[in-house]
């Protein structure tokens, strides 16, 4: 799947033309999300990944790490931002299992299409409706802890964001709001459903940031999460962050995790990493 997933995209590369993307401000691509969207690091933006305006094609690249107290989650993927309307992106997980020194690997393709408005220059905020397509490479553990389905699965979400220009104290701010149907167990790394639950659920995500500078923001994300497993609790995700843009061929966001319980290992908090590149 992985080297797939890589002529997939040097094909896209070549068919499409790929140009260096100019049009946007800096930082308001955000950053990439872990399932590999352009956006915050734990829930996607309305905005599609790169700087590619409205007559360009764009192409980046990531690689994240999360580091809490029993677990270790390395994350590897990249997108492309066909005329600032559709984004194209694929993502690798790889958790890591301390304790145990087992893994759990999940592939995830991602579409992301802009429906309306735009994310600085209407009044209304820009939209964008989004799928996740999750295969699990491993399902040994989602099939011990009760998983419905231990292969495959698929998100919807649909999200809003809007960037305010001088809106605290003269620094620009930025909030996003998205509504997520989903099955996945823990992204989807255990599973999904489960034997208490085995339907979609509407669940919310949320970023608020401030842009301190041209390079600098701060922020904070919230993402609900479903709870279909009855051997643990699966519990909400949050974050604080740092993301610092020095140009638009690079950034990196620092976060503090509170990624709740688990699979019964009790407040799992951490580092939060990630490093965007933008080649075209």
């Amino acid at each position: 799947m992985c080297r797939t997933a890589v002529h997939f995209f040097l094909l896209c590369c070549a068919a499409t033309g790929v140009q260096a993307g100019e049009g946007k401000l800096l930082g308001t691509p955000g950053v990439t999300q872990l399932e590999g969207s352009g956006g915050g690091g734990i829930v996607p933006w309305a905005t599609m990944a790169g700087y590619a305006s409205r007559d360009e094609t764009a192409i980046s690249g990531f690689a994240t790490r999360v580091n809490v107290d029993d677990y270790r989650l390395s994350v590897w993927g990249a997108a492309i931002n066909l005329y600032d309307r559709v984004e194209v992106s694929f993502a690798h997980q790889n958790f890591y299992l301390k304790g145990a020194g087992s893994e759990i690997r999940q592939d995830i393709a991602g579409l992301k299409v802009r429906l309306s408005g735009d994310l600085v220059y209407t009044d209304w905020p820009q939209i964008s409706a989004g799928i996740q397509h999750k295969m699990l490479a491993d399902d040994t553990i989602a099939d011990a802890v009760g998983a419905k389905d231990s292969n495959h699965g698929t998100d919807l979400y649909v999200v809003a964001s809007k960037l305010h220009l001088g809106a605290i104290g003269g620094y620009n701010a930025l909030w996003s709001l998205a509504g997520r149907a989903t099955k996945a167990n823990q992204l989807g790394l255990l599973g999904y459903g489960g034997d208490d639950k085995d339907s979609y659920s509407l669940n919310l995500e949320a970023s608020v940031a401030v842009l301190l500078s041209r390079q600098w923001a701060l922020g904070a994300e919230y993402r609900q999460k479903p709870d279909n497993l009855s051997f643990a609790e699966e519990q909400d995700w949050m974050d604080l962050f740092v993301a610092y843009l020095p140009n638009k061929h690079i950034n990196a966001t620092l976060a503090y995790a509170d990624l709740g319980d688990i699979a019964g290992a009790d407040h799992q908090t951490g580092v939060y990493l990630s490093i965007t590149g933008y080649f075209w």
